[in-house]
């Protein structure tokens, strides 16, 4: 009998020279959310590019004309397997950051298991969703402990 092949996370930059601190930890964390919520794990790669890059995506695949910060594409052929594509515009999580006053590691964190949320089907749309995701992005980020 063959081991169930296990996905991994993966971090690549799009035009930001941008690499995020203490990977492995971050893998370990992304990894131990999705199976906390009964999940296997896929592929997870998470992409960080610039404004312009995201703005592009947004406009061809989503037809919007807006900057964000997070963009995700779930890839996952099993519902229970969670697998697919994070964009994150490191400009909008830097200029969040400071207008929040949290460090961009902290704000990077969240919009990383915003997008890792969506992936697992969690929606932010309505007011009542918005909140229920914040409530579980918070959950979440003292699960990773940096």
């Amino acid at each position: 009998m063959t081991k169930p092949k296990r996905g991994t996370v993966r971090f690549f930059s799009e035009g930001t020279g941008y690499s995020p601190k203490n990977k492995r930890k971050l893998k370990e964390w992304v990894e131990a959310v999705i199976v906390g919520q009964g999940r296997s794990m896929g592929n997870c790669n998470f992409i960080f590019c610039t404004d312009d890059y995201l703005l592009r995506i947004n406009q061809k695949y989503l037809n919007k004309d807006d900057l964000t910060d997070v963009i995700t594409f779930d890839m996952s052929e099993e519902s229970d397997v969670i697998e697919g594509d994070v964009y994150l515009s490191i400009e909008r999580i830097r200029e969040n950051a400071q207008g929040l006053c949290k460090t961009i590691d902290n704000e990077t964190h969240r919009v990383m298991i915003h997008g890792v949320l969506h992936l697992m089907g969690w929606k932010d749309k309505r007011e009542g969703e918005k909140n229920a995701m914040r409530e579980e992005e918070d959950r979440c980020l003292k699960k990773l402990g940096l």
